[in-house]
């Protein structure tokens, strides 16, 4: 083989092989693609988590309140069931945006 014709299929193999080894740096599984959308994915996950860890500490503090004190029995009675104590007045106030949809 002469030397010009092994130079040029040299030029050929060595940017074909490099593409070869690269493909599955970028693209692969495990690659450097599929990692930046799985630290995507963990960011994701931790803000979730975090959300729901304040969602459950304000769930716990609230069935803590039910618990030990009748002062948030009471306020859930009078706000959801519309409660009132023996010898109170209980004025009921309708918007306007009440009135209209009743009717």
């Amino acid at each position: 083989m002469r030397p010009e014709r092994l130079r040029d299929l040299l030029w050929f193999i060595l940017p074909a092989l490099l593409l070869w080894v690269q493909y599955p740096l970028w693209w692969g599984r495990g690659g450097v693609l599929d990692n930046r959308q799985l630290q995507h994915n963990i960011a994701d996950l931790n803000a979730q988590n975090h959300r729901l860890q304040q969602r459950n500490a304000r769930l716990s503090a609230e069935v803590d309140d039910l618990k030990h004190g009748l002062a948030v029995i009471e306020e859930y009675a009078r706000r959801d069931l519309g409660l009132i104590k023996q010898h109170e007045v209980f004025y009921g106030v309708i918007s306007s945006v009440e009135h209209s949809k009743n009717n």
